[in-house]
């Protein structure tokens, strides 16, 4: 029986007594002793459950609290993963700028180095050539001035 029906009881016996004048009321002693024995051995019980509920209700609450925390962290946790990638993402984006734009520098620099370079060779060429062609010159010159002029059919 639970507590609530002993004293429902208990109250039936209340008012099943005997009126007096004065706003008192006789009752059969025994049947309360009864019922107090009742509420007594019921009330452990009722406590025992009570307990279990409040225990119960702060395991449910500490594992919520647990499990929010752990949710929160792993989103912390992934949000500054994704914040490191894109940093990482940046900075390999900005690495990259760099490492094509000192490719092209150096490119533009060994163009102009080459062209430079055929370019002083070939004025060297130009200068030898030049130089070989008046000595070639000077030379059929002087060749033709020391030969005896000959008859005009020889030639």
């Amino acid at each position: 029986m639970s507590i609530e029906d002993l004293l429902e009881q208990f109250d039936e016996v209340l008012e099943g007594g005997i009126k007096i004048p004065g706003k008192k009321t006789v009752v059969d002693v025994e049947k309360l002793r009864a019922l107090i024995d009742d509420i007594r051995l019921n009330i452990p019980s009722e406590i025992k459950q009570a307990r279990g509920i409040v225990a119960d209700r702060t395991d449910i609450i500490t594992n919520a609290k647990r499990e929010a925390d752990g949710i929160i962290r792993s989103a912390e946790e992934r949000a500054k993963a994704m914040v490191t990638q894109e940093e990482i993402t940046r900075l390999a984006q900005e690495k990259a700028s760099e490492i094509i734009a000192n490719a092209q520098a150096k490119s533009r620099q060994m163009r102009k180095a080459a062209q430079d370079f055929v370019d002083d060779i070939m004025r060297r060429a130009d200068e030898g050539l030049t130089a070989n062609l008046s000595e070639v010159r000077k030379t059929r010159a002087a060749l033709k001035q020391q030969l005896p002029s000959a008859p005009a059919s020889e030639e």
